[in-house]
């Protein structure tokens, strides 16, 4: 969920959140697969300050920057 935008396809922040939590709370290890409407997102803390996430990428806009 974005503020002004909504529910989104996906969230890092949000993901990354639940993995530390997770760990944290002895629920899970340092991986784990977050299954987003997106597509589904593998995420590693190192334990410390680290959150690695691996997923889906896709272009959703090209342009070309003209400075004036």
């Amino acid at each position: 969920w974005e503020r002004g935008a909504g529910e989104t396809l996906a969230c890092g922040t949000g993901a990354s959140a639940v993995t530390v939590a997770g760990v944290l709370t002895g629920r899970t290890r340092g991986t784990l697969l977050n299954h987003l409407v997106g597509g589904d997102l593998e995420m590693e803390w190192d334990g410390e300050n680290e959150v690695f996430m691996t997923g889906p990428a896709a272009e959703v806009f090209s342009g070309e920057y003209i400075p004036r």
